[in-house]
């Protein structure tokens, strides 16, 4: 099968299903889809030159002479149902603290995956209990706070989340001062005033490229260079008495 009658897309409504590669029966991709999407993905390995995890491994099942495995594991659903139970079967099939080999050949995390996603009940009360900050005073005028919001809502909740590298989203690119950023010892990333992220400065440079986008700025801006901490005790703190004002992406304690 290539296609679904329209008779069967009306009885579907919104779907999730998963890729099955038949030389070892795993799941190597889950979505969530209306009408044909299911289908869309082996056309776009045939028509399509982008190299991506899930159309190479299609084309490779297809030169192997098999054929990829669709299945339909629920239907009937509304969107905001297809995209949760997208993003459960995501989580479930790629956690790293109980799942350490199946990978998936998404590119995206499941939607709200950043904060709703699993965690662990030690994670799930840091995030809804968590205390607020306590700047040490040797720090204090050289710990930059910086917004992390838009990297993990740019997606508006439509279609998931990219996957999202902290380390990077944290350092880079930051419309500071020279002077400024020579002050620098503790990068705070902060996602919905929780500091989700603590990079220890080591270094910095200064670039005019967006590496990711391509897209050059007017002014060099500041990348700094470091370690993020996971058990500083700034990690998992509210900083909302902090804020960043109106369309802030950065401000300093």
């Amino acid at each position: 099968m290539r296609q679904f009658s329209n008779k069967v897309i009306e009885e579907l409504g919104y779907y999730v299903y998963a890729l099955i590669d038949p030389r070892d029966h795993k799941i190597f991709y889950i979505g969530k889809g209306y009408g044909n999407r299911v289908f869309q993905h082996c056309l776009a390995a045939i028509q399509e030159d982008d190299e991506t995890l899930k159309l190479n491994t299609i084309r490779a099942i297809l030169n192997s002479g098999l054929e990829v495995g669709h299945y339909i594991l629920r239907h009937k659903l509304s969107e905001e149902e297809a995209l949760q139970m997208e993003s459960l079967l995501i989580d479930v099939l790629t956690y790293s603290a109980f799942n350490t080999e199946h990978v998936l050949a998404n590119i995206k995390c499941g939607y709200h995956q950043w904060n709703e996603g699993i965690k662990t009940v030690e994670e799930i009360g840091i995030i809804y209990e968590c205390e607020k900050i306590n700047i040490d005073s040797n720090d204090k005028g050289h710990i930059l706070l910086v917004c992390l919001n838009r990297s993990y809502d740019s997606a508006k909740a439509k279609i998931g989340y990219k996957k999202v590298d902290i380390y990077q989203k944290t350092r880079k690119y930051w419309s500071i001062s020279h002077s400024r950023a020579k002050e620098i010892h503790y990068v705070l990333g902060v996602y919905h005033g929780i500091v989700r992220a603590v990079l220890n400065v080591g270094d910095y440079t200064w670039s005019k490229v967006d590496d990711e986008l391509g897209n050059e700025f007017k002014q060099e801006r500041c990348c700094f260079e470091g370690i993020l901490e996971d058990h500083s005790p700034y990690m998992n703190k509210d900083v909302t008495e902090y804020p960043f004002g109106s369309g802030g992406a950065f401000r300093y304690i």
